[in-house]
């Protein structure tokens, strides 16, 4: 689907889809009309839907409609309600399963004990079409309306099989029954049939249930409660009602309701179910504090930031349902199969029955064989190969703090050949820390107050590194002040005239600037006319975890090229440290999309980096990784987002692409060898309708089963 700037997007709960040629033929349907152009996802039985020009959700609600299926807008609000619908349809649908498995054992015991005692063992035909006749028509009845509905909105799908294949079956057998005409009769195989297959959908929607788990968890996260301060006193109110800039209370135990800012107190907070990180974080005031992360020690008093669907919760249950809605390039495939396979096995059934005739097969073989081909036929193993494994591979991720946007990005993650890798903030921690203090004429602490002096109304990144180190204490007051762009600042301080900045400006000497420099530190000089007081080193160190990721990722043979403004002493000596063996320094935010475009040429490129100064070289790059650290536009920014701001998520997320297009591959595999043997072997007749049905039942769970294999996939830290 195209970006959504281009136009609304809005998500659609799709009921009456019982197999992938529902969600082909509903996808065709959408697109045909102006101004929608719509993804629907058999898995998870929803369409995201991008509404341009006059367009509106009544236009899709009515064309839905017209296909033979219902739909209703979507949110996080509506899943509670949806998953109950779910479950009360699921148990309606166990309690006619059983009566339908009541009715035919009869039918299907019947029929093994002619196996060994001859057609003496048969029931009476007038009890089998008392037995049948319900489960055909009443229990059946679902597969005569899907495929009604079907069939009204031009279209074929599983439900058509299914019902043309036990109707002959009954018919065929209630001719002979009334008419009382020598022969055997099948009712135990369109009744069997129809059992098989409920009890394969039953068990298909129990498991595609638990696909959809992870985001489940995530909404089951959102608090329904606050306490917020109302005139001076504490007032509990719901969720929904805050906004920004309420004050709320978070007590030991308790959850926090809304994004916020720590106003005062002090506490761990557990952030495990957003970032996947285990250990409790420590907040105070000016922290940042998210909705549905739990505070364990301390009580905090917080001003809320983000509401609504404007919490980085809520950022993530968006961005898991619309990966969990897209598809991968691979489902295209399988889409255009889906559309012509019930054509094309109904046309190989009727070759099948004329064949046998021809063959100077009795009518009742040649019947029964068709009937085989019709319901061992199954288009729905093939539409669920890939949401499904999509579906528990997103989650898997969310889990573990990998957000992925969409199917697409995470098939591309398999092949990624080269990464591009933003120093500042990726590589490095983004905080400038103080590292050294040389002194020279002044004692290192003097030279630290009087620095902090001249820098105290600046907001460069290297004077709030030495503020930082003055730890709440207030520095001298100074007059006089002037700064020299490039060069650096200057101003009186206790009665004295200092300079701080680049050792060349001040005078100082180069040899230990220049070491410091080799070390990847920023040096400033600072002077007192021409006596030199002291040089004072800045660093942004790197991350603790960078250095293993950079080793994990060239343990697959990846390439990684840093890419930095910073000189190029600065920039070596970070490369050097991280492990990273290529580097462009120099390079300005602007012309780092153009490096990454460069690199195309060599393979597929993944470009790591903030996701907010970043943007461009995200957008140029064939795969782009932001970290998050709860950033709402680092989320949007990337195809995929690491909310545990660890660089070692890039790796992960490497692993959990390749696990998850493995499943895929081999539930197509299974899917294609499936049908590909199964309907031969049913029209040469070496299969039953009664063993067709069930093998047709288990292919669709075996293929949901094989993509919750997925659930043990961990990240390797």
């Amino acid at each position: 689907m195209a970006g959504e700037e281009n136009g609304r997007v809005v998500e659609f709960a799709i009921g009456g889809m019982t197999c992938a040629a529902c969600s082909a033929r509903l996808e065709k349907v959408l697109n045909k009309q102006p101004g929608i152009e719509a993804a629907v996802n058999l898995a998870s039985e929803r369409a995201r839907v991008r509404l341009t020009g006059a367009a509106d959700e009544a236009a899709v609600i009515a064309a839905v409609a017209r296909a033979g299926f219902s739909a209703q807008p979507a949110d996080s609000r509506s899943r509670e309600a949806e998953r109950e619908e779910r479950q009360a349809r699921y148990r309606s649908e166990l309690q006619r399963f059983w009566i339908a498995a009541l009715l035919t054992a009869p039918l299907v015991a019947q029929m093994g004990l002619m196996f060994g005692l001859g057609h003496g063992a048969e029931l009476p035909r007038w009890l089998q079409l008392l037995l049948a006749t319900p489960v055909q028509f009443w229990i059946g009845w679902r597969f005569y309306d899907g495929a009604y509905k079907a069939l009204r909105g031009g279209g074929a799908n599983m439900d058509v099989l299914v019902a043309l294949g036990t109707s002959m079956a009954w018919a065929y057998s209630a001719v002979m029954t009334v008419a009382n005409l020598p022969g055997h009769v099948y009712f135990e195989g369109g009744a069997a049939v129809i059992t098989l297959v409920l009890l394969g959908k039953l068990l298909e929607a129990r498991a595609k249930t638990r696909t959809s788990e992870a985001i489940e968890a995530l909404v089951r996260l959102r608090p329904r409660t606050a306490r917020v301060e109302r005139d001076g006193a504490l007032v509990e109110v719901a969720v929904d009602s805050l906004m920004p800039g309420d004050v709320f209370i978070v007590r030991p135990g308790e959850s926090v309701p809304v994004d916020g800012a720590v106003i005062e107190g002090a506490s761990a907070v557990n952030e495990a179910m957003l970032t996947g990180e285990s250990m409790p974080v420590n907040k105070g005031a000016g922290d940042k504090v998210f909705a549905a992360t739990a505070n364990t020690s301390g009580m905090l008093r917080c001003r809320a930031t983000g509401v609504g669907e404007h919490t980085l919760l809520a950022g993530i249950i968006r961005l898991v349902a619309e990966a969990q809605g897209s598809k991968a390039p691979v489902q295209r495939l399988a889409d255009r199969i889906a559309a012509v396979f019930v054509p094309a096995v109904c046309a190989v059934a009727a070759v099948t029955l004329g064949g046998w005739l021809l063959a100077g097969a009795p009518f009742a073989e040649a019947l029964v064989n068709a009937v085989a081909v019709l319901v061992i036929a199954c288009p729905c193993a093939l539409g669920l190969a890939t949401p499904t494994a999509v579906m528990v591979g997103t989650g898997q991720g969310a889990r573990a703090g990998i957000l992925v946007r969409n199917a697409e990005a995470l098939e591309r993650a398999e092949r990624i050949a080269v990464i591009a890798l933003d120093k500042t903030g990726t590589l490095t921690l983004g905080e400038p820390q103080l590292t050294d203090v040389v002194p020279g004429a002044a004692g290192e602490e003097e030279a630290l107050a009087l620095a902090a002096a001249l820098e105290q109304g600046s907001e460069h990144p290297l004077a709030r590194a030495i503020l930082a180190r003055l730890e709440g204490r207030r520095p001298d007051p100074v007059t006089d002040f002037s700064a020299l762009a490039g060069k650096g600042v200057s101003g009186t301080v206790r009665g004295r005239k200092l300079r701080l900045g680049s050792p060349a400006w001040v005078g100082a000497e180069a040899e230990p600037a220049s070491r410091l420099a080799r070390e990847g530190k920023t040096v400033v000089a600072l002077a007192e006319g021409d006596v030199l007081l002291a040089y004072l080193a800045i660093a942004d160190p790197l991350r603790p975890t960078s250095r293993e990721a950079v080793a994990r990722l060239k343990a697959r043979g990846i390439r990684l090229v840093m890419l930095t403004g910073d000189h190029a002493d600065t920039a070596a000596a970070i490369a050097r440290a991280a492990g990273v063996d290529e580097f462009r320094a120099g390079i300005l935010p602007g012309d780092k999309a153009a490096a990454v475009a460069e690199l195309r040429g060599q393979g597929v490129v993944a470009m790591v980096g903030d996701g907010i100064n970043d943007a461009p070289a995200l957008a140029a790059a064939d795969v782009s990784f932001a970290l998050g650290a709860g950033s709402d536009a680092a989320i949007e920014a990337a195809d995929l987002t690491l909310v545990r701001n660890d660089l070692r998520g890039v790796d992960d997320a490497i692993d959990l692409s390749r696990a998850t297009l493995r499943k895929i591959r081999a539930n197509f595999f299974f899917a294609f060898i499936y049908n590909v043997l199964g309907i031969p072997l049913a029209a040469l007749g070496w299969l039953n309708p009664v063993i067709a049905g069930a093998a047709m039942a288990m292919s669709s769970v075996s293929v949901v089963t094989n993509s919750l294999l997925l659930r043990a996939w961990r990240p390797k830290d």
